[in-house]
């Protein structure tokens, strides 16, 4: 059973963090663009493989899926409240606090779904599977540092302005592949001083919800996770 779980992890790894960004990059040079969508579907299959290989035929896991899609959809709906307001969405910090809660593969699925979801309303393209990385990468590395440990919000909060730097490096990224299929480094480095005052922005908004937020979503599903004893003894969500 232990070598059993040590593969799925290094499967997880294997398609998180060489297999999805190297189709990204690939894609995003390669193919045209009218084909984003058919990228952004791949990567969606391949998120979830590592979590699917751990489903099995028990009320445990089916309640697992089930709290997955439901932080999704709350995800979603929170990022079309605040659609109104460019860059400032609690989509970050509810990734955040689902990789808190949950674990790193819960929110890495957390992540890239939504980035999916929610951009059938805010409209699908070539950034998109940008963004389900970097939300996907954050809510994992969320579930890393913080799940099942004793919560220090200020921890939270830095790591939540760290996130806002990332997704804005990761996202321009794209942005200057975007000018001519090509990246240039002169050319991220003057996108990367543009987006300053967005990269502002996340940090500020990313601060907010989670202070916001953190105490009484952990609270509810805290007691959500020991009530239906869900996301246990997870080597990958620790």
């Amino acid at each position: 059973m232990e070598n059993k779980a040590k593969l799925k992890n290094l499967i997880f790894y294997i398609i998180a963090f060489l297999i999805i960004p190297t189709l990204i990059i690939l894609g995003i040079v390669f193919l045209p663009a009218k084909n984003y969508a058919v990228l952004s579907i791949i990567i969606a299959v391949l998120c979830n493989i590592p979590f699917l290989l751990n489903f099995e035929k028990s009320k445990t896991n089916t309640r697992e899926v089930v709290l997955i899609a439901v932080m999704v959809a709350l995800t979603v709906v929170s990022r079309l409240i605040f659609a109104p307001l460019p860059s400032f969405k609690p989509v970050t910090a509810m990734v955040i606090i689902t990789g808190i809660a949950f674990g790193g593969r819960a929110g890495y699925v957390t992540g890239a779904m939504s980035a999916l979801l929610s951009d059938v309303f805010f409209g699908q393209g070539p950034w998109t599977p940008f963004q389900m990385l970097c939300w996907g990468v954050i809510g994992f590395f969320a579930g890393i540092l913080f799940c099942d440990k004793k919560i220090k919000l200020w921890a939270v909060v830095v790591y939540s302005i760290f996130s806002g730097v990332l997704f804005s490096v990761v996202m321009d990224i794209w942005t200057v592949i975007a000018i001519d299929n090509t990246f240039n480094f002169v050319r991220y480095g003057e996108v990367l001083l543009a987006s300053i005052p967005f990269i502002a922005i996340y940090i500020v908004s990313n601060i907010v919800f989670i202070l916001i937020l953190t105490k009484s979503f952990m609270k509810k599903l805290t007691r959500i996770k020991l009530k239906f004893d869900v996301f246990n003894n997870k080597k990958i969500s620790e």
